[in-house]
């Protein structure tokens, strides 16, 4: 199995656990994590802050200190390939690297590739890919069940609302203000019990959570086509009728009928949430849609990474 010497800078402090680095795994490959200046690749995450050269080395040892560094460099066959990848909604171009894979649509790079966050949430054991994890949610999700309707188990369940946050900053506060007029919603998460100091320990997994709802609140933090997350999908999958605030490009991803979308209601002050979310028709219609249209794969990804890998190891 060939080796690949990896370098992370900015990046979450569990990516080495995240899909990526297992996928290169299925592809064949021995990580070893090294520093930037050992690395074959290094991933840039949306964290990373440029930093200026040798600021913490005294002005008249700078350019000493340059060309000891450029000898270094010169030792390697090649230069590290840089990638940037963001679970963030931050555009893929953020930083001048190589490669990039982000949530962004309509990117014309082919150095670039889609990777929307919900899709290192799915059990991709069919494919061959195992090991990533899902323990906030308690398991990872099932293409067969975003693949079926939502059925009608969501309306015999209690009509309340679940909402699972860590802040109530916008829109947050202004859809839980605004709908808990209309339907009682029950908060969990950070923000509702200050005894919690994270998602990851509380005393329940949102999959669990969400078997005693018909309704999940789930809005995105932010707007921005393409970029949608883990929350429409785990509110489907637990059985509940997503309700969320979402961009309208939704569609390149779910079927916008399995869930309700309050963005282009923001207009109109969300007049027509009740309308709908007390009509027997309106569950109906929910309760016949399935989250996905067709099924998605990791094969597109797998050809995109393996040649970031030959090149990083050429």
């Amino acid at each position: 199995m060939p080796t690949i010497k990896i370098a992370l800078e900015g990046v979450p402090k569990d990516y080495t656990s995240s899909l990526l680095p297992i996928v290169i795994h299925h592809l064949g490959y021995q990580i070893q994590w090294v520093s930037s200046k050992q690395s074959d690749l290094i991933i840039r995450g949306p964290f990373f802050k440029r930093t200026k050269p040798f600021k913490m080395v005294p002005k008249p040892l700078r350019p000493m200190a340059s060309k000891v560094v450029d000898h270094i460099t010169n030792q390697r066959k090649q230069a590290p390939i840089t990638l940037f990848h963001t679970q963030e909604n931050t555009r893929h171009d953020i930083f001048e690297t190589d490669y990039s894979i982000s949530f962004d649509l309509g990117v014309s790079n082919p150095k670039h590739y889609r990777l929307p966050y919900w899709m290192e949430m799915i059990d991709w054991s069919h494919e061959g890919v195992i090991g990533n994890q899902n323990p906030r949610y308690g398991r990872l999700m099932n293409l067969q069940d975003l693949s079926s309707p939502l059925g009608k188990r969501f309306i015999s369940r209690p009509q309340r609302m679940a909402f699972i946050t860590s802040h109530l900053l916008e829109p947050r506060k202004m859809l839980f203000d605004r709908l808990s007029q209309v339907i009682p919603i029950d908060g969990f998460g950070p923000y509702f019990d200050k005894n919690i100091r994270s998602h990851l320990q509380s005393s329940f997994t949102k999959y669990e959570l969400l078997q005693e709802y018909a309704f999940n609140l789930c809005p995105e933090n932010s707007l921005y086509p393409g970029y949608i997350t883990e929350k429409i999908p785990e509110a489907f999958n637990a059985g509940c009728l997503p309700i969320t605030w979402v961009d309208t490009n939704i569609q390149c991803d779910f079927n916008p009928l399995a869930m309700l979308n309050l963005l282009p209601q923001t207009h109109e002050n969300f007049s027509s949430f009740a309308k709908i979310i007390h009509s027997k028709q309106h569950l109906d219609n929910f309760s016949e849609q399935a989250l996905l249209n067709r099924q998605p794969s990791l094969e597109p990804f797998k050809v995109f990474l393996h040649e970031i890998l030959r090149q990083a190891t050429s």
